[in-house]
């Protein structure tokens, strides 16, 4: 054991950039409502979002959010989530907004090239629906710079033209946190309030506010199969292949999404703390280590965003 994975060394951790970072997110959790006329708060249930949540209590007040909370389901998604999403809104009194792949599916919007296909990436298209219906101009995400090459281009105040697409030569500049956040008819912003976190930070902030999470952040029991270098949990909607045997595993999950793309990892972490010492020796980031669709190409979270994905 080292200092980098003893469960002692995580008093030593400060945790003093914490407070510059919720500043930070709080200031654009304010900027955002009062510079725009129909903002949402993306929210899956998932470990950013909560925290974006909790910066949000924390500019506004506990049930005074002025903004209602947007998400866009695959259908796919682990129930733990969605009903640990449901239950999060209710208790702050929130509006939830949950518009669903399926029904851009009946539709004929989307279309999967085959029923076993992923509907991760089709989200882009039940989510410019959305913000057509409710006529949102700017939408907040917990994306963060560290997660993913295309994400680390991002800026914090991330302009989106009429068709909902990223233009990256054609970002406005960012200086002294001014933010030029004018707009013409149809456009809307997709703001990243937590885009200069770690995923480090995200754990140390969840231990620091004891934040209550879906139970699948920390370890439990799951079949799994390695398959591509990843952990593939075995499930109706990923079943084995031929010649694959599933093995029993005590395994959380880094992030969570689409069950068809996401993957759980090797860990023994049952709170936050443990989980705090764990990503201080990890060297893959979270996506790469659990997202079967980040594996395509390195260019495919690119492409998608300029599609008009979060």
């Amino acid at each position: 054991m080292n200092a980098r994975t003893d469960p002692r060394m995580l008093g030593q951790l400060s945790t003093a950039h914490l407070d510059a970072l919720e500043e930070e997110t709080v200031f654009i959790m304010r900027e955002v409502a009062a510079a725009f006329e129909r903002p949402a708060l993306l929210f899956s249930g998932g470990k950013d979002s909560l925290v974006m949540l909790k910066c949000a209590e924390k500019a506004f007040g506990a049930g005074r959010i002025p903004y209602p909370l947007l998400m866009i389901d695959t259908g796919h998604n682990f129930c733990e989530v969605t009903d640990f999403r449901d239950l999060r809104a209710k208790e702050l009194g929130a509006e939830l907004i949950v518009r669903r792949v399926e029904d851009s599916m009946k539709r004929g919007t989307v279309r999967l090239a085959h029923a076993g296909e992923s509907r991760n990436v089709h989200q882009s298209v039940t989510l410019l629906e959305a913000i057509d219906e409710f006529r949102f101009d700017a939408l907040i995400g917990g994306a963060r710079r560290d997660e993913e090459k295309a994400r680390a281009k991002e800026r914090i105040f991330s302009h989106r033209d009429s068709f909902g697409q990223w233009q990256p030569k054609a970002q406005r500049p960012e200086l002294w946190t001014l933010f030029n956040t004018r707009l013409q008819a149809g456009e809307h912003f997709r703001v990243f309030p937590i885009s200069n976190w770690t995923e480090l930070d995200v754990w140390q902030y969840i231990e620091r506010e004891q934040i209550a999470l879906p139970s699948l952040y920390y370890a439990h029991q799951r079949r799994v199969v390695e398959r591509k270098g990843l952990l593939v949990p075995v499930t109706e909607l990923t079943p084995l292949q031929e010649g694959e045997q599933a093995v029993e595993k005590t395994v959380r999950f880094r992030t969570v999404g689409d069950i068809t793309c996401t993957c759980p990892v090797d860990s023994p972490a049952t709170t936050a703390a443990e989980i705090v010492i764990e990503t201080l020796a990890v060297d893959v980031s979270e996506r790469g280590a659990t997202r079967m669709d980040d594996k395509t190409s390195d260019a495919s979270m690119e492409k998608r965003k300029k599609d008009g994905y979060f």
